[in-house]
């Protein structure tokens, strides 16, 4: 099993971006998805969840400004981010609970990396 992440890049501030992250390998079913991010010298924190059924969780810091969704039938959970800040700039990583004919864990992507600045 492998999560793909893309969609990263530079974008100015007051932009917007959108990242995926694909679920691929020997997939019996996917629970919760989500997105994290790390900036330079910071820790990893909770960027929004996604339930299969849709329940979506946020950091309070990024209501109103990045939404979180997912495609079942592509296994894929997408993060839009708008009105983006230079202080969001970070490594983003996409998180999803897995289970395989023989087990069920947490798997991560590679992480992509978003730029705001001007």
């Amino acid at each position: 099993v492998q999560l793909q992440a893309y969609g990263g890049g530079l974008v100015q501030p007051g932009g917007s971006l959108r990242l995926s992250c694909a679920a691929s390998g020997s997939i019996f079913s996917i629970n919760a998805m989500g997105w994290y991010r790390q900036a330079p010298g910071n820790q990893r924190e909770l960027v929004a969840t996604i339930t299969r059924g849709g329940t979506t969780n946020y950091a309070d810091s990024l209501k109103g400004r990045f939404t979180i969704s997912r495609d079942n039938a592509k296994n894929t959970v997408y993060l839009e981010m708008n009105s983006l800040k230079p202080e969001d700039t970070a490594i983003y990583s996409c998180t999803a609970d897995i289970a395989s004919r023989s087990t069920r864990r947490d798997y991560w992507g590679q992480g992509t990396l978003v730029t705001v600045s001007s």
